[in-house]
């Protein structure tokens, strides 16, 4: 591995826990690397707005969700990213009157034509997620052109260090078959698919990792 390789990897594998400033920079990042996710291809609106809806979408999660959980880790030169949720966090915005602000926004990422993949998707995930308390992978990122050199495994291993000295399972959702051996290296082991219509989406569950 090249000198540059070695530093991104070593970036990686000691994250960074997100701050507010960062959320923007963040939206960029889960838009271009799930810009050819299968899920997101069913659910998300097509043409020329499907990049700034998307974008919306994620900066919207991380800001006013994800970062103030406290568990959303980057490497520091931006590149890299997993977005945990802690025990006690919701899933999702919980209430009607939340629901109905975010609405517009789900619109604008869905279009009217894929909105019942997008409600579909998001029962389907509310449905099925365990009542254990866990820590729970919401997204993890990897800049596409740095895709594939170990940069998601560093800091999937580097988080997961997080669950296990609390003693916590770990859960997630995969929505990208390409992914599948990567969480599979982590101890993660699948549950089954849990959207009965459209592209597989994978439940994933990982016990505590007790070896020292």
């Amino acid at each position: 591995m090249s000198e540059d390789g070695n530093r991104r990897r070593n970036t990686a594998a000691n994250p960074r826990r997100a701050k507010p400033e960062d959320a923007y920079a963040l939206s960029q990042l889960f838009a271009a690397a799930f810009s050819d996710d299968p899920v997101v291809d069913w659910t998300v609106r097509i043409g020329p707005k499907r990049a700034v809806a998307l974008q919306e979408f994620f900066f919207r999660v991380m800001r006013d969700r994800a970062i103030p959980a406290g568990e959303v880790w980057m490497s520091d030169d931006g590149t890299t990213c997993a977005a945990w949720l802690p025990p006690g966090v919701p899933l999702q915005p919980r209430g009607f009157f939340e629901q109905l602000r975010l609405f517009p926004m789900f619109l604008r990422l869905c279009g009217v034509a894929r909105l019942k993949y997008g409600a579909a998707t998001s029962a389907a995930m509310e449905k099925n997620h365990p009542r254990e308390r866990h820590f729970y992978l919401l997204f993890m990122a990897v800049a596409p052109p740095l895709q594939g050199k170990g940069l998601g495994s560093a800091i999937l291993q580097a988080t997961l260090k997080r669950a296990d000295e609390l003693r916590l399972p770990a859960y997630l959702e995969n929505s990208n078959p390409k992914n599948t051996r990567l969480y599979e290296r982590a101890g993660f082991v699948a549950r089954g698919n849990i959207l009965p219509e459209g592209p597989p989406l994978i439940a994933m569950w990982r016990e505590v990792n007790t070896a020292k």
